[in-house]
């Protein structure tokens, strides 16, 4: 389960990008959520095949293509 610095990280990485992150106090609350996946692999045999970084990759690709078209 990445943190939201990581998340940031590998989002910069993609870009291209060396931004500072600043953490700033928020609210309390859960402190983590996960996916988990065992029911629809096991109803619908469907499993990830990429791994994030690659998935973050592909949707900024297209956002940024789509971003161009404008």
């Amino acid at each position: 389960m990445p943190s939201i610095h990581k998340l940031a990280e590998i989002a910069m990485e993609v870009a291209g990008k060396k931004l500072t992150m600043k953490h700033t106090a928020g609210p309390q609350g859960v402190h983590g959520r996960t996916s988990d996946n065992r029911l629809i692999k096991e109803k619908l045999g469907w499993n990830y095949t990429v791994s994030l970084k690659e998935g973050i990759a592909t949707t900024y690709q297209w956002i940024n293509e789509q971003a161009q078209k404008s």
